[in-house]
């Protein structure tokens, strides 16, 4: 299998390293043969965000021959890609070729049109502006990444090896991405999202809140068991408008929250004498 990653001046040595890190232990473990290649817009070279030139860059026709084709990042100001970026996005996807938007590179994949109308990821700090820019694509902040199957895009920065490890198992099945996995000593499969790392404002202690009050309850039955069920009849609302109102409060899911439950309690109601 033969991997384009799209290299551009200002990408970070991490973000750029991922997928060739993740791929090329494949060939590394005689899994099979993958091999990676940077490409750009233009033959040459490239400077990283640490100052560093990497030559012998390859020009877009590199891609032309390729099974997969990944974006690891993107601009911090979420510019809209090129013309020529954006053509061999959806060039490359006509062909049939999988599309990787890991992080920010979700932002030129949503702009080659090639995430309309389809669930995505991309950094948290990113979700308004491309919201915004693209409201025919909703955003899940719940998960590490998301596979279409001709599209896949990923979380924030170390998600990238998550995204990258599924696609080695997707293709080579787990034995092969549990071997990576151990040989790059990383999970071979995380579970969870991104919502805990979102900053949201501390709930509102008033007693009026369903779910502030739910939040205090739950914190002093920590040892008892607390399904989604019995959290919705405690807080007198239906399991549908439970969940939704839980994430909305807390930006996570209940199971996320009860796993890991905030230091904050609020302060204990005060009574007039």
């Amino acid at each position: 299998m033969r991997v384009a990653i799209y290299a551009f001046d200002g990408v970070t040595m991490f973000h750029l390293a991922v997928p060739q890190m993740v791929f090329d232990e494949v060939t590394r473990q005689n899994l099979a043969e993958w091999k990676t290649v940077l490409f750009s817009d233009q033959e040459g070279e490239i400077r990283t965000a640490e100052g560093y030139r990497l030559g012998e860059v390859k020009g877009p026709e590199a891609s032309d021959d390729a099974d997969v084709v990944v974006v690891p990042s993107w601009f911090d100001d979420g510019r809209p890609p090129n013309d020529a970026l954006g053509r061999t996005l959806q060039e490359a996807h006509r062909r049939g070729v999988t599309i990787l938007g890991l992080c920010l590179g979700a932002i030129p994949v949503a702009d080659a049109g090639l995430l309309a109308g389809r669930r995505a990821v991309t950094h948290w700090q990113a979700f308004d502006s491309l919201a915004k820019r693209h409201p025919d694509v909703s955003l899940d902040k719940s998960v590490l990444y998301i596979d279409h199957g001709d599209v896949l895009t990923s979380a924030g920065t170390a998600s990238a090896l998550d995204a990258c490890l599924h696609v080695v198992r997707a293709r080579l099945g787990a034995d092969a991405a549990n071997r990576v996995a151990r040989s790059l000593v990383i999970a071979p499969h995380r579970e969870g999202g991104q919502a805990q790392y979102v900053e949201h404002p501390v709930p509102s202690c008033s007693t009026d809140d369903p779910i502030t009050r739910l939040l205090e309850w739950a914190l002093g039955h920590l040892g008892q068991p607390l399904g989604i069920d019995r959290l919705a009849a405690q807080a007198h609302l239906s399991r549908r408008t439970f969940i939704r109102a839980f994430r909305s409060t807390t930006g996570t899911t209940p199971a996320a929250w009860i796993r890991s439950p905030p230091p904050r309690r609020c302060p204990p109601a005060t009574r007039d004498h």
